[in-house]
């Protein structure tokens, strides 16, 4: 009685899933036998109910991403034309740690004497493409190109080792204000205003000291900070143990530095939300000031098949086991965040 039992509440709690087929009389014996069991027929239901409510996940979880709310066009310009990316260095960084974010940086460039084989920073960025497509039929808008500007070091920490947002905006300031994108990277021992609390990084703009046509003009900047020692489980993950949810291994950095690499994947989230909405008005989901961008509406995925505390299907390098999804110049690889693609209405992926 206890088995039977058991087994109508199997057979309720799988009702949706589970359904039997007739059985042709010459399996009948083979069948009776089987059933027989005390305890076969349990585990054969408990191994479908299984099968069917993971099956029915991912398809929850697919019908979840196809119905991603559009990003918005708020008619405000894109950042277009020929950008310079300039690298303000705050605190101690070494030389590898540098090289890794420039050649990033670099890696973007659709400049065929940088191509790499693909999957590519380079075709990761082509999403940002679609961006300047969609908005040049409202709009004038010329394509963007981003290039490595100048990197300005600044080792003596001319500010202190605990910034505001208003110390982001001196710092920024201090890049070209042109026809630039100013990026400040903050080291490990710096704290910042609201860094693992709400935020891993950030891009905003704000009034240059450069006039245009005799008025003040404002240009766009970021901020990342590199949370090896602060709050890596946040900032850092997959490369580090998550601080909160599901829990999963961490992968391994492809550039062997959890903090710089964890930095990477915060500032191409940036450079993405910065090229489609640098001053507020550009392209986002929900409203302004607690918006979703290109990269922030992906959150977590960078890969197929993610979810919540897993980043997807990714490539590995069987020499050092590191986990990525982007090659870059000199031979680097990379893990670049999803992108929201307007003309899919999805998030897309490289790998």
């Amino acid at each position: 009685m206890v088995i039977a039992s058991k087994l109508i509440m199997t057979l309720v709690s799988c009702t949706p899933f589970v359904s039997f087929q007739a059985v042709s009389a010459q399996n009948s014996a083979t069948m009776a036998s089987f059933f027989a069991s005390n305890t076969a027929l349990p585990k054969l239901l408990l191994a479908l109910c299984l099968l069917h409510m993971a099956s029915a996940t991912r398809r929850l979880a697919e019908l979840v991403q196809d119905q991603s709310p559009p990003m918005k066009y708020h008619n405000g310009p894109l950042l277009s034309g020929e950008i310079s990316v300039n690298l303000i260095w705050y605190g101690r960084f070494n030389p590898s740690q540098r090289t890794i974010i420039s050649d990033f940086v670099t890696s973007i460039s659709s400049d065929p004497s940088l191509a790499q084989a693909p999957p590519s920073v380079s075709q990761w960025w082509k999403t940002v493409d679609n961006y300047h497509h969609l908005s040049s039929s409202k709009r004038s808008t010329p394509s963007l190109t981003l290039s490595l500007g100048r990197q300005v070091l600044d080792e003596s920490y001319s500010l202190g080792k605990s910034l505001t947002s208003k110390h982001l905006v001196e710092l920024a300031s201090r890049g070209e204000q042109r026809n630039a994108v100013n990026v400040v990277l903050t080291s490990s021992d710096v704290s910042v205003e609201g860094f693992c609390m709400s935020r891993c990084g950030s891009h905003d703009s704000a009034v240059g000291s450069v006039k245009v046509n005799g008025r003040s003009s404002r240009f766009a900047y970021i901020w990342v900070g590199n949370s090896e020692t602060q709050c890596p489980g946040q900032c850092a993950w997959p490369f580090h143990q998550p601080q909160y949810g599901p829990q999963s291994p961490p992968l391994v950095a492809p550039n062997g530095d959890v903090g710089v690499d964890g930095m990477v994947i915060n500032l191409a989230g940036l450079l993405a939300g910065t090229a489609t909405n640098p001053f507020s008005n550009g392209y986002y989901q929900g409203e302004a000031g607690a918006s979703l961008e290109a990269a922030s509406a992906c959150t977590g995925i960078y890969g197929n098949g993610a979810y919540p505390g897993y980043a997807g299907n990714l490539l590995v390098d069987k020499a050092t086991g590191a986990s990525y999804n982007a090659r870059g110049v000199n031979g680097r690889k990379y893990l670049v965040p999803a992108l929201y693609d307007p003309s899919t209405s999805s998030c897309s992926t490289l790998v």
